[in-house]
């Protein structure tokens, strides 16, 4: 096979010893990173040429790397010329390939089902023929996944699993998917159950997969069924989950849940995709044109984006996988290759790198380059820039750049990058800008201002959010602000604000809002951690009077929080009420309590407790469900219980 021909070459070549590249000497990184892109757009643009010798001119180029070896087998169009690239570099003596670039390439081979020369560099890595170079557990599944071999998938994932005591959620998200693929709905459920019941913490993209298994079953109820329970979990939704909905619900023409979902994106805070252009195309075209138009219009191309050069050729995203692409066009220039156009090959992450060091020479050089900003090209720029006040002074210069004015997008970017480390002044200035404006704050933005400043330890610039700028997200329904007053809260105790906590709770009940069973849970863990039993004690009474039923992972709090306390005689008591409501602790929670039970001369008691678990005849859970502040057991089971019955029948 024609892999298995150039990898004798390229592990001869890794073998030898890698010589300094000659570099022109650049100015600063900015000027590196233009120079990188109009090497690789040129190498992309030969690829597409048909020109061997082109190409192995260009990737014999002095300044060619790792980075521009990794983006250019990335963005190759095809998995024989990414094999191409690196037939070329076995004849340079110069480069040596490491791990991005491997992983680089087995990627393209995965994704273009070329199983049998992916085995054959797997085999080379594992090995140890490559210097330097490794392959994980989580990486051999992503590849094994993208091809959609089930069995290599699901053995790399029993071998993960015998060599670490817990594995990452990702691993279980990505048998999970390969399960629903391939038509084995009773596994995916049961993999989701493993997940839960072995205390790993669904995330957003565990309810991708759960949701688009629904969807692709038919089940588009079930599937919105489980979107509407992620907010009570703390789970962020993602744009992909609006998007597979959106889809459903269009192809069934049942717009007014399309209507109700584009207003929930909206206080989300999502962008909106451009793969969600044609469901809302149709949407209109069925006379929605109200309810879809503002979005319609942020999806549209620029029309500011068509040639605007800095040099031979540009730059872009497109083509890194996320389908998040931007649309910053650069002339082609000499780039150009018998008539072929390119968008445009850009990484916000190592442009967002080259702007660190925000100098006059670097701004008068991006100043020079002529990107053309948009919103999601800002935006993205903004989360990768490491600095906040690189962030901040990146955000006041390309407001006057031309054709470009901030809107919601941007500013709630730039608002959660200053809260989360700390610069309530700055966050202060734009809010006031926003008031001034008459802008419209996404109710995700102001609840995530209020979690960033329990990281930045900023408790009352928290509560003067939560007091005088909420209404900037407008009208609040009472479940938002149940949500709101619980961020609130988790954020003043990680300021160990606690008669701040204790006031803002009492506001809470007294407004009508009741607290939900992670919040008094959360709260009374963080009490338990401070030695304040009397407060414990005290919203353990609450919790009954507000007619919440405690639930196992809350007495499983109450008994790791009187223990840590030295309070085991309380644990006990704890104990009690746990198994008289015919519930029981897990078993790191048992032995916890057993032990210090006898630390503190509570023999009779620990015995008691060791004969009540085994009285009950049943194994001892490993975990309980639930976790701190963010999802509760019934919560957990309530999806598990969705998801398991939609395929009741086959799932017998």
């Amino acid at each position: 096979m024609l892999f298995k021909r150039f990898l004798p070459a390229i592990i001869t070549l890794t073998r030898l010893q890698a010589r300094s590249f000659v570099r022109a000497p650049f100015a600063n990184k900015l000027t590196h990173y233009l120079r990188r892109a109009q090497l690789i757009d040129s190498i992309r643009l030969a690829l597409r040429s048909n020109s061997p010798d082109l190409v192995s001119s260009l990737v014999n180029d002095r300044l060619v790397d790792p980075f521009i070896v990794t983006r250019a087998l990335r963005s190759a169009p095809s998995a024989d010329s990414a094999i191409s690239i690196v037939q070329t570099l076995d004849t340079s003596h110069r480069f040596s390939h490491s791990q991005a670039t491997l992983h680089a390439l087995a990627t393209v081979l995965a994704k273009s089902q070329r199983t049998d020369e992916l085995k054959t560099l797997i085999g080379g890595i594992r090995c140890g023929t490559f210097m330097n170079v490794s392959v994980s557990f989580m990486n051999l599944m992503q590849w094994y996944n993208a091809i959609g071999d089930l069995e290599l998938v699901v053995n790399t994932w029993y071998e993960y699993r015998k060599t670490e005591t817990r594995v990452c959620t990702e691993s279980y998200n990505i048998v999970m998917n390969i399960y629903a693929k391939t038509g084995k709905d009773f596994e995916a459920v049961e993999t989701f159950k493993g997940m839960i019941d072995e205390g790993a913490i669904p995330n957003s993209r565990t309810y991708t997969v759960m949701i688009e298994h629904l969807l692709n079953s038919g089940k588009l109820d079930l599937a919105m069924e489980v979107f509407t329970i992620l907010p009570l979990m703390r789970i962020k939704r993602t744009s992909r989950q609006y998007l597979v909905l959106m889809e459903g619900f269009v192809g069934v023409q049942r717009f007014d849940e399309v209507k109700t979902l584009l207003n929930e994106m909206r206080d989300d805070g999502k962008f909106p995709g451009r793969a969600m252009r044609v469901s809302l195309q149709r949407m209109q075209e069925a006379g929605f044109v109200k309810e879809t138009d503002e979005f319609l219009r942020e999806m549209l191309p620029d029309e500011r984006i068509k040639n605007v050069g800095y040099g031979e050729d540009g730059s872009d995203d497109e083509g890194e996988g996320e389908g998040e692409g931007e649309n910053v066009n650069f002339d082609n220039g000499d780039g150009n290759v018998e008539g072929i156009q390119l968008k445009p090959w850009l990484d916000p992450k190592a442009l967002a790198n080259a702007l660190d060091e925000w100098t006059p020479e670097v701004v008068s050089e991006l100043e020079d380059a002529k990107f053309v900003w948009t919103t999601r090209l800002v935006c993205k720029v903004l989360r990768n820039l490491s600095l906040p006040e690189t962030a901040w002074h990146f955000f006041c210069w390309v407001a006057y750049q031309p054709g470009y004015t901030h809107d919601i997008y941007a500013v709630e970017r730039m608002m959660a990058i200053l809260a989360r480390h700390g610069h309530d002044e700055l966050v202060d200035r734009l809010i006031s800008k926003i008031r001034k404006e008459g802008m419209r704050l996404p109710f995700s933005t102001i609840r995530l201002i209020i979690e960033f400043y329990g990281i930045s330890k900023k408790a009352d610039a928290a509560l003067k959010i939560f007091h005088d700028d909420r209404t900037l997200c407008g009208p609040i329904s009472k479940f938002n602000l149940m949500i709101l007053y619980s961020s609130l809260l988790r954020t003043l105790t990680k300021c160990k604000r606690n008669f701040d906590a204790i006031n803002v709770l009492e506001e809470m009940i007294t407004s009508g809002v009741s607290p939900d069973i992670q919040t008094f849970s959360g709260l009374m863990y963080h009490f338990g951690l401070q030695g304040d039993i009397k407060t414990v004690q005290r919203l353990f009474t609450m919790v009954r009077q507000s007619g919440v039923e405690p639930d196992a992972y809350m007495f499983k709090v109450l008994i790791q929080a009187y223990c840590k306390c030295e309070r085991a005689a309380l644990a006990y008591r704890v104990f009690e009420d746990m198994t008289n409501s015919s519930l029981m602790p897990d078993a790191a929670t048992k032995e916890f309590l057993v032990k210090s039970l006898w630390k503190e001369g509570k023999r009779k008691e620990a015995a008691l407790v060791e004969e009540k678990c085994e009285e009950m005849n049943d194994v001892l859970p490993l975990v309980l469900r639930g976790h701190l502040w963010t999802v509760n057991s019934a919560d957990l089971t309530r999806v598990y219980n969705i998801y398991s019955k939609s395929f009741t029948t086959t799932c017998g």
